[in-house]
This record gives C-alpha cells, sequence and structure tokens, in this order.
C-alpha cells in the first residue's frame, strides 16, 4: 500500500514538471482544458490498472505457494484419493464430462463420485461443496 502511495506521488510530481515544461499556461489557450483532463484521468488510469495487476498476481503467488492439503480434515470426511480428485476438479469449474475424460472414468463414475462428495461433505450442490472444501482446506 506505502508502495502505491510513493508510485502515485512520484507520478504526480513528474506530470506537473511535465506541464510546467511546455508552459502549461500558453498551451491551455490552445488547447481545451478538457483534453489536460482526459490525458491525467488516462495516466492515473493506466497506473491504477498496472498496480492492481500487480496485486491480484502477488496475492495470487502467495496464496497458491502457502496452500497445502489439511490432511487431518481428509481424513475425518473419509473423502478417496479419487474423490479428491474430482473435487479438485470440480472446484476448476470442469462439467461432469470433462472430470470423466481427464480422469478417464466413465461419466457414471464420476456422478458417482459427485454423490460421495456430496455426502460426505454435507452439500446439496457443487458449490456447496466447493464452498465446504475451502473451509476444510481441502482444495486451494
Amino acid at each position: 500500500m506505502k508502495r502505491s502511495v510513493i508510485l502515485y506521488g512520484i507520478s504526480l510530481a513528474l506530470l506537473v514538471y511535465l506541464l510546467k515544461q511546455i508552459e502549461y499556461r500558453y498551451y491551455v489557450r490552445e488547447i481545451p482544458l478538457e483534453f489536460y483532463i482526459a490525458l491525467v484521468a488516462l495516466i492515473f488510469a493506466a497506473l491504477g490498472a498496472w498496480v492492481g495487476h500487480r496485486l491480484i498476481r502477488q496475492r495470487h503467488r502467495i496464496v497458491a505457494a502457502e496452500f497445502s492439503v489439511n490432511e487431518k480434515s481428509l481424513k475425518l470426511t473419509g473423502l478417496s484419493k479419487r474423490e479428491h480428485e474430482v473435487l479438485t476438479l470440480m472446484s476448476k469449474g470442469d462439467s461432469n464430462q470433462q472430470i470423466a475424460d481427464k480422469l478417464i472414468l466413465s461419466l457414471n463414475t464420476v456422478k458417482t463420485h459427485s454423490s460421495n462428495l456430496f455426502v460426505k461433505l454435507g452439500a446439496r450442490r457443487r458449490t456447496q461443496a466447493v464452498q465446504r472444501a475451502k473451509e476444510l482446506r481441502l482444495i486451494p
């Protein structure tokens, strides 16, 4: 956060310096004020998008790096290795057919694993199962 404030401050200082160098008072008579307002808005929008992208990417890296499956919860729920694989693919948004193709299973087997997951996690829908699994730290 401190870095973002400093970055914005430096950007503002550079912009003021640039406007001073091109003799802002002279050009403001020839170029409408809206042009300068749009220019400043465009610069800060681009800067904000860049900083936001870096923060999101950094946060995603931290979450992915520190995640490990909670083995205790895995044993307590009684999920098999294959059910855990199905749950992981389910959390990524794959359909039953896509899961079957990736794990080389029949569609009925995937449906059976999904039903078992719902029972073991106390869920009625896929979204509930994924949410419950995240709470138990079974999936990232």
